[in-house]
């Protein structure tokens, strides 16, 4: 799925209602959807004029990331609610939301969290809490529902055991090991971004010293360790990776799609002992969407137990604290292994951090790639 990127980012700063009735369309609108309070309504009455709309029109929320799939298939059995998507990065999304204005064609987005602000920045979101409110960490959610986020994951190493003998589990492992180390485009992905930062605090730094990743990564790069190809299923399938940095829910997807397709094929998947960060992905709901209360109702019900499960069935980990089933939680990484040192990233400080990330990156660790 192509995610968000700092590289888009700027571009979208620099680059940079509906009908008042529940049932209009936004190419008819007259009045924006925020218009409506949809916060003040009841479970049963957003229920119903979500029946009404009849469908939700979500951007970046393919079936096959976080298991999307079965919160629409369940949406639908449920309330009849039928459902579209058109993938894109998180900075699409609100540029989209924000150059159709009042003639919105979609309802419903999932950005990286440093894009809640951003989205609620550019006046694109509708304002809903879910009855889920108060059960949302702080950090996780704005003050008035511009944004929730519904989950987030964790920067782990997935080493294919048929290439490498003894798997890393910390990145000191990482130092230490003769196999090479792929970490994708730092200068695009958030993944890799977020990787690096992981490494940060792995080897005693943080969001205010950068240096010790700096270091690790020039190791690997001088030593002809670093690999800066795509992060991708088909290279992990194919045995072009041996040890890789990626989410914890896009590696254990990735494990389970490689071995579905060869059983011989082995992985190990492991949150860093020595280090690692967390991010979510977050919500945001058209101020201006053509179905604005099946998409409330969409939020409230990937917020739901059912909802959280479906996106733990992905391997994301919910932001609610829900009892999973245990065919479910056998299927993830063990819960003793997410401790204090995985860390939350102050997003305040983000965009500064990224872009220092990029440049010390491009400047000084790919002209030394041997």
């Amino acid at each position: 799925m192509n995610r968000n990127t700092m590289k888009k980012a700027a571009a979208f700063v620099l680059a940079l209602a509906c009908t008042a009735t529940l049932a209009a369309c936004g190419s008819t609108a007259s009045a924006a959807a925020s218009a409506v309070d949809y916060n003040a309504m009841s479970l049963e009455e957003l229920t119903a004029a979500a029946q009404e709309e009849g469908t939700v029109n979500s951007v970046g929320m393919p079936d096959t990331w976080a298991n999307w799939v079965e919160t629409w298939t369940e949406l639908k059995d449920n309330y009849g609610i039928e459902h579209t998507d058109l993938d894109m990065s998180s900075a699409e999304e609100i540029a989209m939301f924000k150059e159709e204005g009042k003639n919105g064609t979609k309802d419903i987005g999932d950005v990286g969290q440093q894009w809640g602000p951003v989205a609620e920045e550019e006046g694109v979101t509708l304002k809903y809490k879910t009855s889920y409110w108060d059960e949302i960490p702080d950090w996780a959610k704005d003050d008035d529902g511009d944004w929730i986020v519904g989950y987030y994951g964790t920067i782990a190493i997935i080493t294919n055991n048929n290439l490498v003998e003894n798997a890393p589990t910390s990145f000191a492992d990482l130092l230490e090991g003769d196999y090479k180390v792929t970490i994708g485009d730092v200068s695009a992905a958030a993944q890799s971004q977020h990787a690096i930062l992981a490494t940060a605090y792995a080897m005693g730094g943080d969001m205010d010293n950068l240096q010790p990743a700096y270091d690790f990564w020039s190791t690997l790069a001088q030593q002809g360790r670093l690999d800066v190809g795509e992060t991708s299923v088909a290279r992990i399938e194919s045995g072009e990776i041996e040890v890789c940095l990626l989410w914890d829910y896009n590696a254990l997807g990735y494990r389970d799609n490689a071995v579905s397709n060869n059983p011989n094929a082995s992985f190990t998947v492991c949150i860093p002992s020595d280090g690692s960060v967390q991010s979510g992905y977050a919500t945001i709901i058209n101020n201006n969407a053509p179905n604005p209360a099946a998409a409330c109702l969409a939020r409230e019900y990937i917020l739901s137990d059912e909802g959280q499960i479906n996106l733990a069935k992905g391997y994301a980990t919910p932001i609610r604290d829900v009892e999973l089933p245990e065919e479910v939680q056998a299927m993830r990484i063990d819960a003793s292994q997410y401790g204090d040192n995985v860390h939350s990233i102050d997003y305040d400080k983000w965009t500064d951090v990224c872009q220092d990330i990029i440049t010390y990156w491009q400047e000084n660790i790919i002209p030394t790639i041997q």
